[in-house]
């Protein structure tokens, strides 16, 4: 007869066994899915145009000496005479300084300060990579 003082025992191997491999399936097809939300950009002002900003290049050959379009300044005048022309020149303008690989370190950041302390920002030192 049944003994209904008796506690029944529950297999879960069957469980767990069921679990892992529906884990390892999660694990392997959760990478491979990709979200994509569709977004929808607002339509830009087609009006307004886009003003290039103006370009200022300085050349600086291995015989020290800076070219600016066409006027030529020896390194160690620069400073000097740049503060002199700038007024030539936007504010906002981008600086592109070009150096012979040849000139020394100090040369080539004399120029750069000299540019920076007349009020430029857009500053940025050329290379051929």
């Amino acid at each position: 007869m049944y003994d209904w003082d008796d506690t029944p025992e529950l297999n879960i191997t069957p469980l767990v066994d069921i679990m892992l491999v529906l884990l390892a399936i999660l694990m392997i097809t959760t990478p491979a899915m990709v979200y994509q939300e569709k977004i929808v950009l607002p339509d830009g002002s087609k009006s307004s145009i886009v003003k290039k900003l103006p370009e200022l290049e300085i050349r600086i050959t291995k015989d020290r000496k800076v070219y600016i379009q066409k006027d030529m300044f020896l390194l160690k005048e620069f400073a000097d005479n740049f503060t002199l022309i700038k007024k030539r020149f936007s504010p906002n303008s981008i600086v592109y300084i070009k150096a012979d690989e040849n000139l020394k370190y100090r040369d080539v950041m004399q120029v750069l300060k000299s540019v920076k302390e007349a009020g430029f920002t857009k500053v940025s030192l050329e290379t051929n990579g």
